[in-house]
């Protein structure tokens, strides 16, 4: 049986709250996967939208630029699993809804007034952000960056409100809106470029009215974050979470564990946007790289943060649930469910990716102004994304096990670790001033090798996480984990390499509909052949992953291992 719904507005005594039961969260993650699905896909319709409009010129090429601070902002602060929304689901998940009201009251105040000051400070020091983040830019690219920041500024301030709101929601078992609202985001943007489209028609990406372009883009951008606040606001009033009032209260003990998780969580969120300038920094220097990082990147977010708000988000509140040592193993078991399932997802996703770059970036992108060569570059970029997709995801379920357990340090001191790392494999790997020259042209892989830098941090730090863990949990069963996981990249393998043989050695045709079924009958192939080895192998999310998008699977096998 399904548990029964939070009644809301209740105000009586707590109860103690039990873990969800399988079919629940089976529900939990159907209601996130459908939401943010149509969210990816409007992103989607988004990105292809601003590369038919602008391809890899200079106003989508600045926008990247000065989308750094206040899109980090909007993303992982007032994103699904990101550090404010994290704090409060493990802070209100345990407490009445009245005392959860008066706890987001008083979180939402002391926020707003710091993330006032951050919008000021953007707006004011806009100049000198985009000089330190793109040293290596022109003189037009620059201005146009200048301008979107100062535009997009007041995104500070709604995305720790998103953060904190949605975060709310999610701890009172609502889950719908929270997932679905990215898609007001993109329908701003999309309706923006489709005015400018009417007005200027083809012209639109002439060097003439990039400015006007990019003016478009960054205000869109920020009518979105506004819808998302706003979305909030009637959710969060029905289940008698929402006190329209300012709530200085930074002593009571909700607001104090709130704080103590989204204090660390922040930081180390911001140590990750530190990799972000450092890779923006050594992309200056090569002209559309900040543009094709960004196509390339929605590309790999769209089924990663599909599978990662379907996975993450109805964990999270019961790993928040078992901290206590009477719960130590079943805790134990739910990590591992996160982490292999997170890998069974990821690793085939991955390969194929590698596989199919190509025709994959010429189906989405190669249109209007985004021609054969800006293809080439987003399809290196995507190929080294595709390798790195298992630690993305891994790092993100170990990382939100912390947080549930009121550590959010641990991850910090990793985050602050892997910013040294970060810099030193960028310069490795794109080019940097050496004794015998100014790069290593050995291992100089240009554009790729930023996020083959980032691949390889984020690999580290799941590593050092994953021992940190176990001494904290007193063990976990590593040597099973890490067998079934080199099984899983076995079966990924297998399949990347039939997707790929099969996509270079059949003559299909170059129009849409030839991509469009190289794509994908290139692709069922991959996973049909991942789904049967891995299966085969005996690991029990690949079973459970298969059995659910309708695999045959021959026999059954053990939940447990």
């Amino acid at each position: 049986m399904s548990e029964p719904p939070i009644q809301s507005g209740t105000t009586g005594p707590a109860t103690e709250p039990t873990p969800a039961p399988a079919r629940s969260l089976r529900r939990i993650a159907l209601i996130v996967a459908v939401a943010t699905a149509l969210s990816k896909l409007a992103g989607l319709v988004r990105q292809q939208a601003i590369a038919a409009a602008f391809g890899v010129g200079a106003a989508y090429d600045a926008y990247n630029y000065a989308y750094v601070l206040p899109g980090f902002l909007l993303i992982l602060l007032g994103g699904i699993n990101g550090p404010f929304h994290s704090a409060m689901v493990s802070a209100l998940s345990r407490r009445p809804r009245e005392e959860g009201a008066h706890v987001l009251a008083a979180i939402n105040t002391l926020v707003g007034a710091a993330l006032i000051g951050v919008t000021l400070l953007l707006f004011v020091a806009a100049d000198p952000l985009i000089d330190l983040v793109g040293p290596g830019l022109d003189a037009e690219r620059h201005a146009i960056a200048v301008l979107e920041l100062r535009w997009m500024a007041p995104m500070a301030l709604f995305a720790g409100l998103i953060g904190l709101g949605f975060g709310a929601l999610n701890a009172a078992d609502e889950f719908w809106l929270p997932s679905v609202s990215p898609l007001l985001s993109s329908v701003a943007v999309i309706a923006g470029l489709g005015i400018l489209w009417l007005h200027l028609g083809s012209d639109i990406a002439l060097p003439q009215y990039a400015f006007l372009g990019g003016a478009v883009l960054a205000g869109t951008t920020l009518l979105g974050a506004v819808f998302q606040w706003l979305i909030q606001l009637p959710a969060l009033a029905r289940q008698g979470l929402h006190k329209f009032q300012l709530v200085w209260d930074w002593k009571h003990p909700g607001v104090q564990e709130v704080l103590r998780v989204m204090g660390p969580a922040t930081l180390s969120s911001g140590m990750l946007q530190i990799n972000v300038f450092t890779d923006l920094f050594f992309a200056s220097g090569i002209v559309g790289a900040a543009a094709g990082l960004g196509y390339a990147n929605l590309l790999v977010q769209t089924p990663l943060g599909l599978l990662s708000n379907a996975l993450l988000v109805p964990l999270l509140p019961v790993y928040a649930r078992l901290t206590a040592p009477a719960d130590r193993p079943e805790l134990i078991s739910r990590i591992r469910q996160g982490l292999m399932l997170s890998n069974a997802s990821m690793l085939p996703l991955g390969a194929l990716m590698v596989a199919l770059a190509g025709p994959i970036v010429a189906l989405i992108y190669e249109r209007g102004a985004f021609n054969a060569s800006a293809a080439a570059l987003v399809g290196g970029l995507l190929m080294a994304y595709g390798v790195g997709m298992p630690a993305y995801l891994g790092r993100d379920v170990l990382v939100r096990v912390f947080y549930a357990l009121g550590d959010g340090t641990t991850p910090f001191r990793f985050s602050m670790a892997g910013i040294g790392l970060n810099a030193v494999f960028d310069w490795l790997l794109v080019g940097g001033p050496t004794p015998w020259g100014l790069q290593l042209p050995a291992l100089n892989f240009g554009a790729p090798g930023l996020v083959l830098a980032t691949v390889g941090v984020n690999l580290l730090t799941c590593l050092g996480l994953l021992l940190a863990l176990q001494r904290r949990l007193g063990g976990l069963p590593l040597a099973i984990w890490v067998r079934d996981s080199l099984l899983l990249l076995v079966a990924a393998v297998l399949a990347g390499g039939l997707s790929f043989g099969l996509s270079v050695l059949i003559a299909w045709p170059s129009h849409l509909v030839g991509l469009l079924l190289q794509c994908g009958i290139c692709a069922a192939a991959g996973l049909l052949v991942y789904g049967l080895v891995a299966s085969w192998a005996g690991v029990p999310e690949a079973t459970q992953i298969t059995r659910q998008f309708g695999g045959q699977i021959t026999r059954r096998l053990p939940l447990k291992r």
